[in-house]
Parts: structure tokens; sequence; C-alpha cells
């Protein structure tokens, strides 16, 4: 056989052999990232995070009813005022 056929029927063979390669390794990461992916029902379980109501990162607070009297004189409040 001739060596300039020898040399690209081994050219020829090489890029077939690296374009199988490269569509097995694409196929290895779809499989992959299909394993790891969000089902539909695993994503209504995102949790809202907590934001601060002022500047300094503190959040506001309420007193519960039964410590709204704590403090002498302080009645617990029932209903709004008109």
């Amino acid at each position: 056989m001739h060596p300039e056929i020898a040399r690209e029927l081994t050219m020829q063979r090489s890029r077939e052999l690296q374009a199988k390669a490269q569509r097995a390794s694409l196929a290895r990461m779809f499989r992959r990232s299909r394993r790891g992916a969000v089902t539909p029902d695993q994503a209504d379980e995102f949790v809202v995070p907590a934001v601060p109501d002022f500047v300094d990162g503190s959040f506001l607070t309420t007193p519960a009813d039964d410590q709204a009297a704590s403090q002498p004189g302080q009645v617990p409040v029932t209903r709004r005022a008109a």
C-alpha cells in the first residue's frame, strides 16, 4: 500500500475515533446533568429568605399578647382604637 494512502486512512480513522469519543463524552455529561436535575415536585421546596426590616439588618418584632402587659400600667389591647 502506498504510504500516502496509509497515512490518509490512519488520519481518517483517528478523526472517526475522536468524534466518537466526543459524542460519548457529551452523552455522559448529559446523563450526569439529568441525574441531578430538579423534578417538578421538588421545585416547590424553595424557601424565601428573611428580609431584614431595618438597614442594620434587624427585624421588627411584635410582643406576644401575654408579654404586652408585662410593663406596669399597660393593659393588653383586645380591639383596635377607632
